[in-house]
């Protein structure tokens, strides 16, 4: 198994020195608390060294045929590059690898330090849709408090303000909490292991770290405004909105002790209110694993070593392929662009300065705009990716960043061809329409950001070949499902698969 270990190891080095790293510290995900998640998991498997040989058993079946499908994840997110799937396969292998080798109970002692590398998973960018109702949680009481208490302000969508206009505090993606929601709930998992003797008690515990964390964050902003109000806007948004952050996560944490505490007196009250004869004592002790048989429910020294031989052969073997890095192909890209329209007047647009500098050099883009002889119009843009993941991306990663708000997220059918319908809307401007599609030099077409990742990461692992993906999006005056599918039908990507 140490082999195993080893070539573990070796076959994940991209996503252990960088992928894993390189999302840690990117700005957009704020996982600054992953690095010290794997430190945790370790210090978790020490201080239980003993429980888990005092677990060692006889080799198992189930935890060699368990182990199969995360080689087969594992091998597509590495060689697919896609972080996610790394570390569920990872983590599913330190969980199945042990329970192969040495049975069942020793897979349930190592669980939930493994589990606990979950929280390097990045959500914050996956999960984005629900940054939306988090800001509008936390303006609407921050507002409705702070009208209670007496201060003249005003909001609109997840901007509070002053009705005077002389301060205004726009509760941002970075502000809407999720990121900390993420940081709390790992805190509240190793706390709780530690000091909840049972899983029900550590799991209402760990339940209980998310309205703490959303309560945590409303107080925060709420005592933005209020600061803003009745102090000094320049100190609210400035100094104080920098580090009220921690005084915040302060407070989530006491209340996160306060909680384990009151679980802690309801359990004993629970227990003291049996009857002496029939009450189970909760002492809060470990219970000791008792070891078990190496060879056990019939299976025989030759079946024992026949499938510690078959996980080696079938681990090491592929760790090593999963982590050679053949030369990839390219393909070409597809042959499309931007027509003229019968009936509309086009004007092309030049690519703004952050798209020709950020995205990678091989990046095509272009941009047309269309205007209708009855007056609607549709800014249209063509990005085809290159060799890079990073010139292609869901647009709802960038539209908030613009100030724009998402409103009813639909998929649409339009001549043959299925758009992701968005409604958008800021403080400055009516309600538009926004659609985007992706296909690729196959002809494979969809809507669905997760359909194109598992076609892109069968492609890269599966045929060593790396897509030519191709992103439109169409800003259009019309929102309605009608007006826009209307708009999308007129549009002709000339050289390539029409309409």
């Amino acid at each position: 198994m140490a082999g195993v270990f080893a070539a573990m190891l070796w076959g994940f080095q991209a996503m252990i020195l960088h992928h894993a790293p390189d999302m840690f510290r990117a700005p957009q995900e704020d996982m600054s608390f992953g690095w010290y998640v794997p430190l945790f998991s370790l210090y978790v498997v020490w201080t239980e060294r003993r429980k888990i040989l005092d677990s060692l058993g006889a080799p198992s079946w189930a935890g060699l045929l368990a182990a199969l499908p995360f080689l087969a994840l594992g091998f597509l997110g590495v060689r697919g590059i896609q972080l996610r799937f790394e570390i569920v396969a990872f983590v599913g292998l330190l969980i199945t690898v042990p329970w192969a080798f040495f049975g069942k109970e020793t897979a349930k002692t190592v669980l939930f330090p493994a589990l606990f590398l979950l929280f390097c998973i990045p959500l914050a960018t996956f999960l984005d849709v629900v940054t939306v109702h988090l800001r509008l949680l936390a303006s609407s009481t921050a507002f409705a408090v702070a009208r209670g208490v007496g201060a003249d302000i005003v909001q609109q969508g997840t901007m509070v303000g002053a009705a005077d206009g002389s301060f205004s505090i726009d509760v941002a993606d970075p502000c809407s909490g999720l990121r900390s929601l993420f940081a709390l709930m790992a805190l509240t998992a190793g706390y709780a292991y530690f000091t909840q003797p049972t899983w029900l008690r550590r799991g209402i515990l760990f339940a209980a770290s998310v309205p703490i964390a959303i309560l945590g964050n409303v107080m925060r902003i709420l005592t933005i405004v209020l600061v803003a109000n009745f102090a000094s806007s320049d100190f609210a948004t400035g100094f104080y909105h920098d580090y009220s952050g921690f005084v915040v996560f302060a407070v989530a944490i006491l209340l996160m002790v306060a909680t384990g505490e009151g679980i802690c007196k309801v359990c004993e009250l629970r227990v003291k209110s049996c009857e002496s004869g029939e009450r189970v004592m909760d002492t809060g002790e470990t219970s000791v694993v008792r070891p078990t048989r190496r060879c056990q429910r019939g299976l025989t020294p030759w079946s024992s070593l026949l499938v510690a031989v078959l996980a080696f052969a079938l681990v090491v073997p592929l760790m090593f392929f999963q982590a050679a890095t053949p030369d990839v192909t390219v393909a070409e890209a597809p042959n499309v662009h931007l027509a003229e329209i019968p009936g509309f007047s086009s004007e092309i647009l030049e690519p703004s300065e952050a798209e020709l500098t950020v995205l990678p050099s091989d990046t095509i883009i272009e941009k047309r705009r269309y205007v209708a002889d009855s007056g609607d119009w549709m800014v249209v843009s063509l990005v085809v990716g290159g060799k890079s993941k990073s010139s292609i991306h869901r647009p709802e990663l960038c539209l908030p960043a613009q100030g724009l708000r998402m409103e009813r997220p639909r998929t649409r059918s339009v001549a043959g061809r299925d758009w992701r319908f968005i409604d958008l809307a800021s403080k400055d401007s009516p309600t538009f329409g926004f659609a985007y599609t992706f296909f690729n030099q196959e002809g494979f077409k969809t809507a669905s950001h997760v359909s194109r990742i598992f076609r892109d990461v069968v492609d890269r692992s599966v045929l060593n070949r790396i897509d030519r993906w191709a992103m439109v999006t169409v800003n259009a005056s019309r929102s309605d499902d009608i007006g826009l599918s209307y708009l999308l039908s007129r549009l002709e990507l000339d050289g390539g698969d029409a309409k």
